[in-house]
């Protein structure tokens, strides 16, 4: 009964969206992906007697699925592991991480894709990152015997939580939930909301977040020399980073600079944002505010007219080199967190001992974050103003710099061991 009753879902909502998706499709471009996808017909995965299917919805979940994925071929060998995504960004990711592994896009979560793509991939169980459920998914694979579990599980409350409590949507999602044969949660809260949403309190663990265990601790990052080279960073003066910037970010960004270089007229800044179709904006944004932007993808400089030698702005606009920025930086500014986009992962910062500075809203991220702010590792910023002092604040002093760094790194490898929790649990339900 269930599934008929949420295709019948789909598909009013699908008449009603139409039009939207013609546009985005028409605006967007093809998103690259086979349409048979959409619809189960994905690769079928090697001969094995045993697969786990992984899916993460984007760039960030796909990323912290490296030590799962690792864990799990040094572990059980022969277990074929399969990995989806839904985004653009995510799949590609996930096709760069993992070249000789079937990827895919999620299937719709019409029943007759789900079964589709049941037959062609047969897991034997399905781990999703974070909080990727699907009715359909869940009700059919554990129809079939398969366990879905969730690993990394967060659940926020500004968003997840009130979409779950919404009338018609509640009876749907606690039978999703109750389903759920896992959920290895990030923290207490989370999995105290897991709970809350319907899933059996024996079948909730905290395991921490397996970001930690992803979040490289390097003093180097392979390629940010070469990185530095052919943009012209210049590595004996100071560089301010400012990564997974969000919309009104860059203004700010751009603000805060304008006051820095008066302090410290040697002061380098890279900017690089979170979404892909972002990037000519912030270009134009950079040109239109003075100065000459040094795209990574073009290495021709775009230059505002009417100004004689425009100080330039390095724009890192591929994608898959973020880490090599940071690397390379002597300060941070984690982005989406000025605006109320709830944040961005903080912790590949932390992991390679740079000092984070971060605005007001980390929803997303509120367990990281307040475990670097308590360990002194990251700074709280709420406008240009206050952003631009607290990066002259660190550029003044070395030793605080070198304090905060150390402090982060040490935090996250004190969290590390998420890993290898998920993955006893995932091989306790292949055996």
């Amino acid at each position: 009964m269930m599934p008929v009753v949420m295709d019948l879902l789909y598909g009013g909502l699908l008449l009603l969206g139409w039009p939207y998706l013609v546009y985005r499709r028409l605006t967007r471009g093809r998103s690259g992906t086979p349409l048979g996808e959409y619809f189960g017909r994905v690769s079928a995965r090697p001969v094995s007697a045993h697969c786990v299917w992984i899916h993460g919805v984007s760039l960030g979940e796909i990323n912290a699925t490296r030590t799962i994925v690792a864990e799990l071929h040094r572990r059980s060998p022969d277990t074929v592991v399969v990995v989806s995504s839904t985004t653009r960004t995510g799949r590609e990711q996930a096709r760069k991480l993992y070249p000789h592994l079937v990827t895919f896009r999620l299937p719709l979560d019409f029943s007759f894709a789900v079964r589709a793509a049941l037959a062609r991939i047969r897991p034997s169980i399905i781990v999703l990152m974070e909080l990727e459920v699907w009715p359909n998914l869940v009700e059919i694979a554990s129809r079939k015997g398969i366990p879905v579990i969730v690993a990394n599980g967060r659940v926020t409350v500004e968003r997840s939580m009130r979409r779950f409590r919404w009338p018609g949507v509640r009876w749907v999602s606690r039978r999703m939930f109750r389903r759920l044969r896992w959920v290895g949660a990030q923290d207490a809260l989370y999995a105290a909301r897991f709970i809350e949403l319907g899933v059996a309190p024996e079948r909730v663990e905290v395991t921490g977040s397996v970001k930690y265990d992803a979040a490289g601790v390097d003093d180097r990052v392979s390629g940010q020399d070469s990185l530095a080279a052919e943009m012209g960073i210049d590595l004996t003066r100071p560089l301010w980073v400012c990564g997974s910037t969000g919309p009104g970010e860059e203004i700010a960004v751009l603000d805060a600079y304008g006051r820095l270089i008066k302090q410290f007229p040697d002061l380098q800044l890279a900017i690089i944002p979170r979404k892909p179709e972002r990037f000519g904006e912030v270009a134009s944004l950079i040109v239109d505010r003075g100065y000459a932007c040094l795209r990574r993808s073009t290495g021709s400089p775009l230059i505002p007219s009417g100004v004689v030698e425009p100080r330039p702005v390095f724009l890192g606009d591929t994608m898959g080199e973020l880490r090599k920025f940071y690397a390379l930086a002597t300060v941070v500014f984690v982005g989406r967190s000025l605006v109320p986009m709830g944040g961005s992962d903080v912790m590949e910062v932390a992991g390679l001992a740079k000092p984070v500075l971060i605005g007001p809203y980390t929803d997303n991220f509120t367990e990281a974050v307040d475990l670097l702010i308590s360990e002194g590792a990251a700074r709280r910023v709420n406008s240009p103003e206050t952003l631009a002092a607290a990066v002259s604040d660190l550029l003044r002093h070395p030793e605080r710099r070198r304090q905060m760094g150390q402090a982060g790194r040490a935090a996250i490898v004190s969290r590390q061991g998420a890993t290898a929790k998920t993955v006893n649990r995932i091989l306790d339900l292949l055996s």
